[in-house]
């Protein structure tokens, strides 16, 4: 199968010399190569059949558009070396293909976000810590037709009107893109990456982010089906906690996760995916995670699994929890255990519900038997910082008790942050529910004198 349109539909083929030559030695060598780059892939453009391309396999459509951009830097006597040829044809396949400069970064699987502040200014974490790349796009309408390739593959947009959007990367990494007049410095936009490969409880041990004593509770926790809530600041790894919690979930049971922007990455065979929806440009077709939790009740789940609890959706979620939807989990922005139940209380209020603070309460200490707090330190690792249950009310009080915790004991030399783990020496009331479940967790598992680093 070959690219090239027919000849009725071509361009006139580049005249030598037409493309010119980036300078060698000023300092305009990457503008004049970004020109250079522009002007061949919009005469590429020109020579190739969309329709055939859209039917080929991308390691086919890969190699042709390789061969097509060196037919054509041959035909306009462009003077470039191997180097800037290779260059060339990396950077406009990845144009063509995927997502231009930012498929470098893509590709690095030690790039877990993407920060890209306007068209000349490209951050990237790595281990925690930003870098500033050499990534460029060569305007701000580069940018601008990246950022509309990516949200008009899952049907959102992204214009004057509607400045703001979430969307996802095909491999499930989440989007953020906001543009003028709201982002004063040119279009903005954020990625913060998955692994293709899923972490696992393991991954998390051998990073220090928590035990193996806790790991096993945790596991033990999921399968009795215990009602959890991750809490955790903005990029405190809530959702990659989630994803690992999930994966001890019997591969028997029918799950439903329901999303702002598809994230989770489920590996059990019976999971069934649902996504909000924003309004479109009349305002109108919105659909809200409250909507998508009142339906996912009718679809017979054995659990639920809330990506995100942000609003007025988190009543329907404890009434869940309280009907027999037992073992689902949910993540929600907090900077303690005890705050996250105050958040949960206070987002009960978004639907407008007049419930009294003492009965919402109560919901919330039926429903809800742990709290998972995790939280980003400050040289960049993750880690979980406390284990609270959930014992019940005394007065209007929900009463938890801390199961386990993290101690930060100092910084190393290397900015490292210093540390141990260690249980509080509280047995949680939960133990018999796991062993009406047939799990057992030993002793040792709540002994303070163990100390973990």
């Amino acid at each position: 199968m070959n690219l090239r349109a027919q000849p009725h539909e071509m361009r006139s083929p580049l005249r030598p010399g037409e493309l010119g030559r980036p300078p060698a030695e000023d300092g305009s060598d990457q503008a004049a190569f970004h020109a250079l780059r522009d002007r061949v892939h919009n005469q590429l453009l020109g020579r190739i059949d969309l329709e055939v391309m859209s039917s080929m396999k991308p390691e086919r459509l890969r190699e042709e558009l390789g061969i097509l951009v060196e037919q054509l830097l041959q035909e306009s006597g462009a003077a470039l070396n191997a180097m800037e040829r290779r260059r060339m044809v990396l950077e406009i396949q990845d144009e063509v293909m995927g997502l231009g400069p930012l498929e470098p970064l893509l590709a690095d699987p030690t790039v877990s976000d993407i920060l890209v502040n306007g068209p000349y200014q490209v951050f990237v974490e790595r281990r925690g810590r930003l870098e500033l790349t050499d990534v460029v796009f060569s305007d701000a309408d580069h940018l601008m037709k990246i950022i509309d390739k990516i949200v008009s593959r899952i049907g959102r947009r992204v214009d004057e009107s509607s400045p703001m959007v979430d969307a996802r990367l095909q491999d499930g990494s989440r989007v953020n893109a906001i543009i003028p007049p709201l982002a004063l410095d040119g279009p903005l936009l954020s990625i913060r990456r998955f692994a293709v490969v899923p972490l696992t409880m393991r991954d998390l041990i051998d990073k220090r982010s928590l035990t193996p004593t806790v790991a096993a509770l945790l596991s033990a926790m999921v399968q009795a089906k215990m009602n959890i809530l991750i809490s955790g600041g903005t990029g405190t790894g809530k959702t990659t906690l989630l994803n690992v919690l999930s994966a001890s979930i019997p591969h028997h049971e029918r799950i439903v996760t329901i999303e702002d922007a598809a994230e989770l990455q489920l590996q059990q065979p019976h999971v069934v995916r649902l996504e909000t929806r924003p309004p479109n440009i009349e305002g109108k077709g919105e659909v809200s995670q409250r909507a998508l939790v009142r339906n996912s009740l009718r679809m017979r789940p054995d659990r639920v699994v809330l990506g995100e609890v942000r609003g007025a959706e988190v009543l329907d979620m404890l009434q869940a929890m309280n009907t027999g939807h037992e073992g689902s989990m949910a993540t929600v922005h907090a900077n303690s255990p005890r705050d996250a139940l105050t958040r949960l209380e206070n987002m009960a209020t978004y639907g407008g519900a007049a419930i009294p603070q003492d009965a919402m309460r109560q919901q919330i200490s039926s429903a809800i038997n742990a709290v998972i707090q995790i939280a980003r330190l400050n040289d960049g690792r993750r880690k979980l910082i406390s284990l609270q249950e959930i014992t019940g009310m005394e007065g209007e009080v929900i009463t938890m008790q801390e199961i386990y915790r993290f101690t930060q004991t100092g910084v190393g030399p290397d900015g490292t942050v210093q540390g141990h783990f260690r249980a509080t020496g509280v047995r949680p009331k939960f133990m018999d529910r796991l062993k009406s479940f047939g799990l057992s967790v030993p002793d040792a598992t709540f002994d303070p004198s163990l100390i973990f680093e």
